[in-house]
């Protein structure tokens, strides 16, 4: 069993970052806000292809999983749609060899809120999305060739559920 974490930006740093709302004053209002000098901003790495920006449309898988997966060349960036809330279960990177797999006991559960979206860092561990929904839709950020050339997954030892 997995227990949850609150999805905060400290705690999802080995991981990835958290992307949460900014307000701004649209398009062509002064802000004091430079996206270019924030420590905040995702940092993303897309140039290892051609970036694909896409809504997956899921129906329900249930809270467990036994397989879990990475991508290596690029960062992958997921959130849902309409405000729902979600689960992932994630992993260090680690070796980035075609051999390594995460050890179960360093797989982390957090709850993504309906306004967040979340930012893999390369070659992090993931497993999901899971959510309690009959379906969910969320807006991926990834390479048009990620699921073909750049995805590794592999079998886990047990079976991860999560705590809710």
């Amino acid at each position: 069993m997995l227990d949850v974490r609150e999805l905060t930006p400290e705690a999802f740093a080995p991981y990835g970052q958290v992307i949460a709302p900014l307000r701004t004053g649209g398009q062509g209002a002064e802000t004091r806000y430079d996206a270019e000098a924030s420590a905040s901003e995702a940092k993303l790495l897309l140039g290892n292809g051609e970036p694909r920006l896409w809504i997956m449309h899921l129906p329900h898988v249930g809270l467990g999983f036994s397989r879990i997966a990475r991508h290596r060349r690029v960062t992958q960036c997921l959130g849902s749609l309409g405000g729902k809330e979600w689960l992932i279960g994630v992993a260090p990177p680690g070796n980035l060899g075609d051999d390594a797999r995460p050890r179960v006991e360093d797989i982390a559960a957090f709850r993504v809120p309906g306004d967040r979206l979340i930012k893999l860092h390369v070659a992090t561990w993931h497993a999901g999305p899971h959510f309690v929904y009959d379906e969910c839709l969320f807006v991926n950020l990834e390479n048009l060739d990620t699921n073909r050339r750049d995805f590794q997954g592999v079998p886990l030892s047990v079976e991860c559920r999560y705590r809710l």
